[in-house]
């Protein structure tokens, strides 16, 4: 099956839903967070081997994001009760195709890489913040400022869904954008006035970890499912799906190659800590530091949807949903504190969650999904699919597992 209407459709469009190019912005605005700030660091501990990585990696995500597309749309061509909005709609996929038993070991993915993100969001965050303000004399220390961004957050996360909270998208991808741009202005002067770069031996650790720091930057997957489901016509989800990811490659790629060759092996986990300061990067600070906070809402919504189904919490905006969604975030806080390490964090969920949910698991209930009878009418997968699927799942599955050993080894290690 190669296109999308060749799946028998129930979906009707959502009055208040997304259209497609919001669904794409949300996207992006889900996918380009801490990417754009470690992705350079990470072709710099991959070498020139790394373009090929993000190339590899954001056709295979893009795929991968389109299979999750045709299960959601087969979920509900298959089962009535999934025709309105979904809570959890990527476990309901996987207990569909498998059983419930598979449903917790997405929702446990799910809202370990969704959660785990978060942390790190944080801490760049904090990062960000503390260094602009150091620039004018103020000092304080670095969990001030996580607990100022976690005040911040609360009221953004008691919002419901994403097509409650669409002007966040908006302000996340637009912020990106912009502060690329004023990245890759700032780089180019630099290129003028730093020493000539160096790049060092490419060594096994870091470059493994590289290939995590990767993965995470093209791992939307955990809420794009939430976020389709809330599509005016979800049927339309390839339009959105493609162009985001587009967006996602050249954000990160000319980033990523202009940092490497201007300041090679000296790149910083954090590109902006590496760039000349100045007012350019204060304002890209602000810019990057308004996207990750827009990000994190964006992010932690799935988790808060599938804890507040878990305890029954109705979908209405109410007393319960603030009380946990606050719990939620003080719980962000205090593992922020405890792992201040964003790098080793985002590493570790590259490799393992977030390997699983844009690797493994979309073309294993793609496939799953496609071979199961019933009322429903047969689903015929080309062979060359197929094997791009295994083939998807193998590379994936064994690149996962050793970043993620590397990124514990690191984390182990202080």
């Amino acid at each position: 099956m190669a296109e999308e209407d060749s799946i028998p459709l129930v979906d009707r469009p959502i009055e208040m839903g997304l259209t497609g190019p919001t669904t794409t912005v949300f996207l992006v605005g889900v996918m380009a967070g801490s990417g754009t700030l470690v992705i350079p660091k990470a072709l710099s501990d991959a070498g020139w081997s790394g373009i090929l990585i993000i190339l590899a990696m954001a056709a295979a995500s893009t795929y991968t994001a389109i299979l999750l597309g045709r299960c959601l749309t087969i979920l509900r061509s298959r089962h009535v009760e999934y025709h309105g909005h979904i809570r959890g709609p990527y476990p309901a996929i996987g207990q569909a195709a498998f059983g419930k038993v598979c449903r917790c070991l997405i929702t446990v993915c799910v809202d370990f890489s969704s959660f785990g993100t978060c942390v790190a969001y944080l801490l760049l965050i904090a990062e960000n913040i503390g260094f602009l303000v150091a620039r004018f004399g103020f000092d304080m220390p670095y969990y001030y400022w996580l607990l100022a961004v976690v005040l911040v957050l609360c009221p953004l996360c008691w919002f419901g869904s994403p097509k409650d909270f669409t002007f966040i998208g908006v302000i996340a991808a637009v912020a990106t954008g912009v502060a690329c741009v004023i990245i890759l202005s700032q780089m180019a002067i630099d290129a003028q006035r730093v020493p000539p770069a160096i790049h060092g031996p490419v060594l096994l650790k870091p470059f493994l970890m590289a290939f995590g720091t990767i993965c995470l930057g093209f791992g939307g997957h955990p809420a794009i499912p939430t976020i389709l489901v809330d599509m005016k016509h979800p049927e339309k989800y390839v339009t959105s799906i493609t162009p985001a990811f587009l967006i996602v490659v050249l954000i990160y790629l000319p980033l990523s190659l202009v940092g490497f060759l201007v300041y090679g092996s000296n790149l910083n986990p954090n590109v902006l800590l590496t760039i000349t300061p100045g007012p350019a990067i204060f304002t890209v600070q602000i810019l990057m530091s308004v996207h990750l906070l827009t990000g994190f809402v964006l992010l932690l919504n799935p988790v808060c949807q599938e804890g507040e189904d878990l305890l029954n919490i109705p979908h209405q905006f109410g007393l319960r949903r603030v009380l946990f969604r606050t719990a939620l975030l003080a719980l962000t806080f205090i593992i922020a504190i405890a792992i201040p390490n964003f790098g080793v964090i985002l590493a570790f969920l590259g490799g393992s969650t977030v390997t699983a949910l844009v690797f493994i698991l979309p073309p294993v209930l793609y496939l799953r999904l496609c071979a199961m009878t019933g009322t429903w009418d047969k689903i015929d997968i080309p062979l060359h699919e197929k094997v791009l699927c295994v083939e998807i799942i193998v590379v994936g599955g064994l690149a996962g597992a050793t970043a993620t050993f590397s990124a514990v080894e690191a984390l182990v290690s202080g």
